[in-house]
């Protein structure tokens, strides 16, 4: 047998491991009285748990780490995080939403995952920089993101995705487009002031303004309508790379704790900066298949309104938080590349699936 055939087997026998221990992990999250079992010494956990151990340390502390471990280890976050939003669906899901052993799990993973990340940026030479450096950084970085030149992926979406591959792209990007702007709502609350009504005007947009009919969330699910696609949350979750998991785990992670207030807007000032030329590729792509304006308007939608959004986020944000946080404004540059960073990497991964799709559908 050839070291490659091993390898695959070897690669087919850790993901049945960790596809078994993920439906031991969900089976954990519909158990009642959770707690009260663990502290009474149940070992329905104690598989699980070994599984998690193994996939931190293939993920985030091996050279060569595993997809299978982050795919795991993303899921599990996941599915723990996901309980922070509510999603009008059996009100007994919810009953572990606040598990002390959940949230145990949760620190573990996101306590080595996030050193892991951490140590693909300088953060030390970011830490030097003073307020009129952080300044100087997001505006440059801003107009280096807002018309960048086109990427290998760039193209490919531009000029080559076929409608299989189109199709995948909206399966991923429903993911995070039929709930978009819900993890932004944590950070609104507390003291009044002009950075955070300009946050609330951005999630007043991409909500409708409080109308159904115009919240982004509906013109994406009508994408998906008109393929005949599911328009329900999560339907193609399986097909989520775990590099998408990761940012949308980010996300949920940077907006609950309040000391990582600047790391999330500096963030969101790309992810709004950026977010144009994004869906500018897809639009293309769209306009290349000579599809309907149904099947393509959430890219015009935010093509025009994220280019507003992006200069809210620069000027009437991160501009007045640096002012205000001087000795922390560098953690603005960091949320800033770091959703850069993540965000580069799953807009690869979403173009990896795509070429899949169409491998598939040949």
């Amino acid at each position: 047998m050839s070291a490659i055939t091993d390898s695959r087997l070897m690669n087919t026998a850790i993901n049945l491991d960790y596809n078994r221990a993920e439906q031991q992990f969900i089976q954990l999250l519909e158990t009642e009285d959770l707690d009260k079992q663990l502290n009474a010494g149940s070992s329905i956990a104690s598989e699980f748990e070994a599984a998690i151990a193994l996939a931190i340390k293939q993920a985030y502390a091996e050279k060569n780490s595993s997809d299978a471990a982050h795919l795991f280890l993303q899921r599990v976050l996941y599915r723990i995080n996901r309980l922070k939003l509510f999603w009008y669906d059996d009100l007994r899901h919810y009953t572990n939403e606040r598990s002390e052993y959940l949230h145990s799990i949760r620190d573990r993973i996101e306590a080595s995952w996030q050193e892991w990340e951490l140590s693909h940026l300088d953060v030390a030479a970011l830490q030097k920089l003073d307020v009129e450096a952080v300044k100087q950084a997001l505006i440059s970085r801003g107009e280096a993101d807002l018309n960048p030149p086109l990427s290998a992926d760039s193209r490919y979406l531009r000029e080559e995705m076929s409608e299989a591959g189109y199709r995948r792209v909206l399966a991923i990007g429903s993911f995070d487009g039929l709930v978009e702007g819900s993890r932004m709502c944590s950070i609104l609350g507390g003291a009044a002031n002009e950075v955070q009504a300009t946050l609330f005007r951005v999630l007043l947009e991409e909500y409708g303004n409080g109308r159904l009919s115009r919240k982004h969330s509906t013109y994406f699910a009508q994408m998906l309508s008109e393929f005949g696609m599911h328009t329900e949350p999560e339907a193609y979750f399986d097909l989520v790379p775990w590099e998408v998991l990761a940012a949308a785990n980010h996300n949920f992670l940077l907006t609950e704790r309040k000391r990582y207030f600047l790391r999330y807007n500096g963030g969101l000032t790309y992810f709004e900066v950026a977010g144009p030329a994004a869906y500018r590729n897809y639009l293309a792509a769209a306009q290349r298949l000579e599809l309907s304006q149904a099947a393509m308007g959430y890219w015009e939608l935010h093509i025009r309104e994220d280019e507003r959004h992006g200069r809210w986020m620069l000027d009437d944000v991160a501009m007045p938080l640096a002012d205000r946080y001087p000795d922390d404004a560098w953690e603005l540059v960091l949320g800033y590349d770091q959703e850069k960073l993540m965000g580069d990497r799953a807009g690869s991964a979403v173009v990896r699936s795509a070429k899949d799709a169409e491998r598939a559908a040949k």
